[in-house]
């Protein structure tokens, strides 16, 4: 992309009303996409969840920090068990449920501070 957006940092940081300049600019990109990678750099840089991990995230209906915060971690194996049954995969992001609980915990913490 011409704004080389290629910085998770940069990307977590964008606002919206960044990303309906990008979107304007380029036909290419949709702004569900364009959101959808902002949170997965969000997810990365503030809590350390791999993008694979994140974009999981996204697809159990998690799309923000604090959407995490308010998880449980039984619900999210849940989320993530009903997605894998529904697709008939079993992902590979080696979540357990003790990560869960520590990104449930982090995303908490930065909940709290703000």
């Amino acid at each position: 992309m011409q704004n080389n957006l290629t910085d998770f940092e940069k990307l977590s940081n964008l606002s919206d009303q960044d990303i309906n300049e990008i979107q304007r600019k380029s036909s290419l990109c949709t702004l569900n996409n364009l959101k959808k990678i902002r949170a997965i750099a969000i997810f990365k840089n503030e809590i350390g969840i791999s993008p694979p991990q994140a974009y999981l995230l996204l697809h159990c209906g998690i799309s923000s920090i604090k959407s995490l915060s308010l998880s449980t971690p039984y619900e999210l194996e849940r989320k993530i068990g009903r997605l894998e049954r529904s697709l008939r995969v079993k992902t590979e992001t080696d979540t357990t449920f003790t990560l869960l609980k520590e990104w449930i915990k982090k995303a908490s913490q930065i909940c709290k501070s703000i």
